[in-house]
């Protein structure tokens, strides 16, 4: 049985050899009809995939806008606004940052009339004119502002003073390259006398806004110095951080480099360069304790709009010499290379230690419980 076995062992193993000659064979022939007749394949032998982007971070161009405002006159403001945006456009900017209280204005050298335990009626009338400029959010100027940014096919970061009623704001407004309104930043710490004409921003509106061209966040001139503040901004991602300003000193040059390293990102600081003849004539307006050493060409805020890298690395400015339009080019993969060095909220951040809670629900003084009682009822 042994025998008869291994001799249909033998057979099998010859036939399979010779099926396999034969297919070997066959399989010659349709290699050399490919190699002869290349028009046979009429499409690819594996279908493309997508990947996505390659390796190589994108890049974006960014614009701080260093002008100042037209005081008293938002439409004019506006209509600068607009001339300016189409200039950053026409150089290819996809991102154009103005500076604080750029719509609305800056009253810088203002005391409103004000000393401890009185007012004065013109410091209430300057308030009101005041008052008059600022813009409501939502309104027509907003509407007017995002229909910019589509026009211009630019993202728009613009500082206005935001009318809520009779309380101001100064504010931050975000929109995108399609025309779209995204949201505000409220300043939530006014500096010094500001204190008595602007409100206080909350926890709501401390954003940061994801976008073709980054995460873009903002916080405007002192409240940049605010750890806690930044800290918040760098838990949400801001890649991009916009930092419009009233501080032209040079030290502020130091914080904002510190800014771009102790975060990981670019950042974008726009202030107005503005003359004494960029504000109304005095005795309407007056530059209190220095308004005598002033001419009209006199240089009351000096600018120093500048663009910083993840590094630390200075790519555009700080201009000091006029109104300007300053550019730079940004190449986001820079955000990574700095986060392997440190990441603050990441694997440099000791939580188990140190951490941090934001409020970051609105704070209304008045609330209706009959809303919310209307409200119920309706589930029921």
């Amino acid at each position: 049985m042994l025998a008869i076995r291994d001799h249909c062992d033998d057979v099998c193993l010859k036939q399979q050899q010779r099926r396999g000659s034969e297919e070997s064979e066959k399989f010659v022939k349709e290699m050399a009809l490919v190699t002869t007749n290349p028009t046979i394949n009429e499409g690819p032998l594996f279908a493309e995939v997508d990947m996505g982007s390659d390796f190589n971070a994108p890049t974006v161009r960014a614009t701080v806008v260093q002008a100042s405002t037209i005081f008293y006159d938002t439409p004019a403001t506006l209509d600068k606004a607009e001339r300016l945006l189409a200039e950053a456009a026409s150089y290819g900017s996809q991102l154009v940052v103005f500076p604080e209280a750029f719509v609305g204005g800056y009253p810088r050298g203002s005391a409103f009339g004000l000393s401890i335990g009185n007012r004065t009626a013109k410091g209430r009338e300057e308030f009101r004119k005041y008052h008059s400029a600022a813009i409501d959010v939502p309104g027509p100027e907003v509407d007017r502002l995002a229909a910019m940014a589509g026009k211009y096919k630019v993202h728009l970061v613009m500082g206005v003073i935001e009318r809520d009623g009779y309380t101001l704001y100064c504010t931050v407004l975000f929109f995108d390259s399609q025309g779209h309104y995204l949201g505000k930043h409220r300043k939530i710490m006014p500096t010094a006398l500001e204190r008595v004409i602007w409100g206080f921003g909350d926890g709501s509106t401390i954003p940061v806004f994801e976008t073709p061209v980054g995460k873009i966040g903002a916080a405007i001139c002192w409240e940049n110095r605010m750890p806690l503040l930044r800290t918040a901004m760098y838990a949400k991602g801001v890649e991009i951080y916009c930092a419009p300003t009233a501080d032209s000193r040079d030290v502020w040059q130091a914080s904002m480099t510190h800014i771009a390293l102790e975060g990981g990102c670019f950042v974008l600081s726009a202030n107005q360069f503005c003359r004494r003849k960029d504000y109304p004539p005095p005795p309407e307006y007056v530059f209190a304790g220095t308004e005598e050493d002033l001419t009209p060409d006199s240089v009351v805020c000096a600018g120093g709009s500048v663009i910083i890298s993840p590094s630390g690395a200075v790519l555009a400015g700080p201009n000091y010499d006029g109104e300007a339009l300053i550019s730079a080019d940004l190449d986001l993969g820079e955000i990574a290379r700095a986060k392997f060095d440190f990441d603050v909220v990441g694997h440099y951040s000791r939580p188990e230690v140190l951490s941090l809670i934001v409020k970051d629900h609105p704070t209304n003084p008045v609330t209706f419980t009959s809303t919310s009682t209307k409200i119920e009822d309706k589930t029921k």
